[in-house]
């Protein structure tokens, strides 16, 4: 859930130096990209948007449609839709690694960022079209 906590604060308190530089950019990216404002949505994920999910267990929640976190070891970027969705791109980023929904990137000089923004942009569509249902770890979409 999104908190009324001040992403410009939590960003300015990022101590390394590529984190905070990277964060600076990845902000300003996700906002091209999703068209939203971000938003804290916890002590340290900056979300854009939202969507709500439920599980066929019955779970269900909201969550943010695109988010970043300037972790310690990487710039934590969030795809709700898992990276699977996005094998193709993710060829041509540049130097990362991956969970199952999540993109860890060490310096975005490194990266293509319009590939890295093409990647945001289609993950943030999937998941606020409506027809996104299920996990990352799941993949896929429930039409």
């Amino acid at each position: 859930m999104a908190t009324d906590a001040a992403v410009r604060e939590f960003l300015d308190g990022v101590t390394h130096v590529t984190r905070r530089r990277d964060a600076d950019t990845l902000l300003a990216l996700m906002e091209r990209a999703t068209g939203e404002s971000a938003h804290m949505w916890s002590s340290s994920i900056v979300g854009f948007g939202e969507y709500h999910y439920k599980y066929a267990s019955g779970r269900e929640g909201d969550a943010p449609a695109a988010a970043f976190s300037p972790r310690k070891a990487a710039s934590t970027v969030y795809l709700a839709d898992g990276i699977g969705a996005h094998e193709q791109a993710l060829a041509g980023l540049g130097p990362h690694t991956t969970g199952v929904g999540c993109l860890y990137l060490k310096d975005l000089d490194d990266v293509d960022l319009s590939v890295l923004e093409a990647i945001v942009r289609d993950s943030y569509r999937a998941v606020t079209a409506g027809t996104y249902l299920q996990r990352a770890r799941d993949g896929g979409t429930d039409l």
